[in-house]
């Protein structure tokens, strides 16, 4: 029996998730997240204007409201998109560092995501892109609240392709012979084909990275469309692929703007695919459409010219000392990240907020507007700022809580803390840079203390005998004590970790690299060789 074509299957995902849409659907807003991969804070030319790639973003900054002051729940990539999903941090949800390609475990199940509650107040949803929080069994995103899917399980440079792109150190295509699949690189994975997902069925591996963003843009377009003519609210979760390495080999830049070489020309390429996006919500949603952009962490400073800008935040006194400060690190590069809000008619224009904000506030704040519910016997990191986007209020978190990503310390322990414009520090250190230093782990105790008010590029810590210091201590303090407190009475999920080469992802295991014998290359094509792969 053949494989139904690619648009039969869209259409029935979307047919079938509308048989049980409870009447309460009517009247609620639309919701796009999309989020970027290893952004920096200055690669926005709204933040930065030395930043000339992002025009479509910039008109979005402009046409809506930007965050100045927005940070990701973590610094690295499966932690921070858990707590996204969840408004709960890696503390709490079991999520403290990344899954593998053999992971056998993911997001815990007894977590909540923010696409099961709102499918359960009758949106119809939809995730493209990367997922990274587990691939094995019912850790599919298929399986955990989204009625469609199409993307790659975890970062797309956690397996070979014949489109390799660029990285630092550059990787090989995957393997055709069996014998150069034993051939192992640095920092390269070699043995395995990257695989492209629809739902649950294998549709391509090896992806095709040149056409990638393509995809993405077009399948994101289609949910919108056929979502928006249901006549249903939807939830879209775009997590893009840009600007992670390896980054793909979009066409060449104007020369007035080839200043950032590839690194620049991904950036272009993520912008037009943002401005496509917000084209097809104005015209199928404009009006009852919140689009909500964000960074999942600072740039991956070991990638050297392939990584991205972090503005003013460079962690100097990090620097100083050796290694980045930025992804991996609880320095504000690490956690930092570009924002933006958009809903004509809702959100004003031309707003800047300065509000302590976090990507752990997109869960209650999604709830609130599409009048969910919040699920119950457990306590969340986030708030419900939609008093912020609706220009009401400035005000944010009065304390905000940065893990451990992997730099220094116990990953997923909170030993980094925000209290109004004061950053403190009970564990320091430096994720790999460029030149190949690592930062030594330090642990302060007292803690280092920084006023992000004079000094946003964490350059001097206050003097302890200082009177600034002795003044915010204690409050610091408490506020410490009780977060750590609060989590250690929560329920808390614990993730399993565990590995198995069974659990990677494989179209066809006597091929190698997992080849499929015909890739789909397009969506009109039929296929012929996937199947499924739980």
């Amino acid at each position: 029996m053949g494989t139904p074509s690619l648009r039969v299957v869209q259409v029935l995902a979307v047919v079938l998730a509308g048989l049980w849409a409870p009447c309460t659907a009517h009247g609620q807003p639309n919701f796009i997240v999309i989020l970027a991969d290893d952004m920096g804070w200055g690669d926005l030319g709204a933040n930065w204007a030395e930043t000339k790639e992002t025009p479509h973003l910039d008109e979005l900054a402009a046409q809506g409201m930007r965050f100045v002051d927005f940070h990701s729940a973590a610094s690295t990539c499966s932690p921070s998109r858990a707590s996204l999903l969840t408004g709960r941090l890696g503390a709490r949800n079991g999520v403290t560092h990344n899954f593998a390609v053999t992971s056998v475990g993911g997001l815990p199940l007894n977590e909540t995501t923010l696409a099961e509650v709102l499918r359960e107040a009758g949106y119809s949803t939809g995730a493209i892109g990367k997922w990274h929080l587990g691939h094995h069994g019912h850790h599919h995103p298929s399986f955990r609240g989204f009625d469609y899917y199409f993307g790659i399980p975890y970062s797309h440079d956690m397996g070979c392709t014949d489109t390799p792109g660029y990285n630092l150190p550059p990787c090989p295509p995957c393997p055709r012979h069996g014998a150069a699949a034993r051939v192992a690189r640095k920092d390269c994975y070699t043995e395995v084909a990257l695989p492209l997902f629809e739902n649950v069925t294998i549709v391509q591996q090896p992806v095709n990275l040149s056409s990638l963003a393509a995809r993405y843009a077009e399948q994101a377009a289609w949910f919108i469309r056929q979502a928006s003519d249901s006549g249903r609210p939807f939830f879209l979760y775009l997590a893009l692929a840009h600007m992670h390495v390896p980054l793909g080999v979009p066409p060449p830049p104007p020369p007035a703007t080839a200043g950032r070489g590839i690194y620049g020309a991904a950036l272009r390429e993520m912008d037009a695919l943002v401005g496509r996006i917000k084209r097809v919500t104005d015209r199928h949603g404009k009006g009852n459409t919140l689009l909500w952009f964000a960074g999942d962490n600072g740039p991956w400073a070991q990638k050297c010219e392939l990584a991205g800008c972090v503005g003013p935040f460079v962690g100097a006194w990090q620097r100083q000392r050796g290694g980045s400060s930025a992804k991996q690190t609880t320095w504000e590069g690490g956690h930092r990240v570009p924002a933006l809000a958009y809903w004509p008619g809702r959100i004003p224009a031309k707003r800047t907020s300065r509000a302590l904000l976090s990507t752990l506030d997109i869960f209650l704040t999604l709830v609130a507007l599409a009048g969910a519910t919040l699920p119950p016997n457990r306590r969340f990191d986030g708030l419900d700022v939609s008093p912020v986007l609706f220009g009401w209020s400035d005000v944010g978190h009065k304390v905000l809580l940065h893990p451990n990503s992997g730099a220094a310390g116990k990953d997923g322990e909170i030993e980094a803390l925000r209290l109004a414009q004061y950053k403190a520090f009970y564990t320091t250190g430096g994720a790999m840079a460029c030149d190949g230093s690592i930062g030594p782990a330090e642990h302060h105790q007292p803690p280092l203390i920084f006023n992000l008010d004079r000094d946003i590029q964490e350059q001097e810590p206050l003097d302890v005998a200082s009177r600034e210091y002795q003044a915010v201590l204690p409050a610091i303090s408490r506020a410490y004590a009780q977060a750590l407190e609060d989590i250690a009475t929560d329920n808390v999920s614990i993730a399993d970790y565990s590995k198995d080469p069974a659990a990677t992802p494989c179209c066809n295991a006597q091929h190698v690299a997992c080849r499929c014998q015909a890739a789909v290359p397009d969506q009109h094509t039929e296929r012929r060789a996937a199947r499924l792969c739980l």
